[in-house]
């Protein structure tokens, strides 16, 4: 999945630009850092990402970026993760999938139509947060749903020859559901630091 090349194109929402933790802790560049010490040669990530972004407001911002400074593909890696959004929205998988479909079609246009050169990360399990508990929420509900969701994208993924990794069970441990910023929802940068171990390790 991962081979040598420049450009790295990260899509996706909070978890992609590490919402609470320094840029150089964010797991892209984390990421980038971990290739290049590996003789890869990678571009530090171009991020396409913003907090709270659901599936139709990553397609939009992406619009939006390559209206502003074009996106010039090949990238020899793409990254997508997107959906927690959705979900904690409440919206429907049948809404979900054929948006998250779109946007991996157009993530492998940027790889230059090569999947292998695209992944996608699952969405992590808030449910098990402080966050989730200061709101009441029900972690089990959560955790219903996150599946569903999850269980859409690694289809979609499979259908699209794009390797899908699974951070979730990373995030529903007991310590990992606590190992997260001040906010006490976003992860930490030792929580990304497996998310990468993660990555390195199925890539």
């Amino acid at each position: 999945m991962i081979a040598a090349g420049l450009a790295f194109l990260v899509l996706g929402d909070s978890y992609s630009i590490g919402e609470g933790v320094a840029e150089r802790d964010r797991w892209p560049a984390q990421l980038a850092v971990a290739l290049r010490s590996h003789g890869d040669a990678i571009d530090d990530p171009r991020y396409i990402a913003r907090t709270g972004w659901t599936t139709d407001e990553l397609s939009a911002g992406i619009d939006a970026a390559e209206a502003a400074s074009p996106l010039s593909p090949p990238y020899r890696l793409v990254s997508l993760q997107i959906g927690v959004n959705d979900q904690y929205r409440g919206r429907p998988v049948s809404e979900f999938r054929p948006q998250f479909t779109r946007l991996l079609e157009r993530a492998i246009r940027y790889a230059g139509g090569d999947a292998s050169h695209v992944f996608v990360l699952s969405i992590p399990d808030w449910g098990r947060t402080p966050f989730a508990r200061a709101q009441g929420r029900d972690a089990a509900q959560v955790t219903r749903e996150i599946d569903a969701y999850n269980s859409a994208t690694a289809e979609i993924c499979a259908a699209h020859h794009v390797p899908w990794l699974d951070i979730t069970d990373l995030t529903r441990t007991p310590q990992g559901g606590n190992d997260v910023v001040d906010d006490g929802l976003h992860p930490s940068p030792a929580m990304y630091s497996a998310w990468v171990e993660r990555i390195l390790d199925n890539g």
